[in-house]
């Protein structure tokens, strides 16, 4: 049943932005578009909590969007445990090589003004960029760029 629900709502958000309306049937469309956005929402998140309450969870019957979610949640607590594992053990070595690792690891982002060469976290330098371009920089730089909506991060579809 919850497979029939998201392909329904696949095909109606699909049919319904493709098409045209003027006045009153235009706001009856995004209407439609709000409300199936909510439910859709609601449908996925009652089902994870669903699934997060089930003592033997079988990966069989979940969905592939489910899986992708949960994967996430995984990885989520596999490092939350890694963390909590080397404060405990004074392992301060290797909390900031995590830390650098973060800092330096690098992340798609499209510009959304124009801006200067920088220098990254990994002390290369970077740019100068127009608007739209997309570059890959350090994550620290990506998040400071975002966190003033100079730029935005670009999600690579698999």
């Amino acid at each position: 049943m919850i497979l029939i629900s998201i392909e329904f709502f696949q095909t109606l958000f699909g049919d319904l932005k493709k098409q045209e309306f003027d006045g009153v049937e235009s706001k009856i469309k995004e209407a439609i578009i709000d409300t199936s956005t909510e439910l859709t929402s609601l449908l996925i998140n009652i089902r994870l909590d669903k699934i997060s309450r089930l003592e033997d969870m079988n990966f069989k019957n979940l969905l592939d969007e489910e899986k992708f979610i949960l994967d996430a949640q995984e990885e989520q607590r596999e490092r939350t445990e890694m963390i909590l594992s080397a404060i405990i053990n004074g392992k301060s070595k290797f909390l900031e090589s995590i830390s650098q690792n973060h800092k330096t690891k690098t992340v798609v982002i499209r510009f959304l003004q124009e801006v200067d060469e920088i220098i990254g976290a990994d002390l290369e330098k970077y740019g100068p960029f127009k608007t739209e371009d997309i570059a890959t920089i350090p994550y620290e730089n990506a998040q400071a760029l975002i966190a003033k909506n100079i730029a935005t991060k670009v999600r690579w579809e698999d």
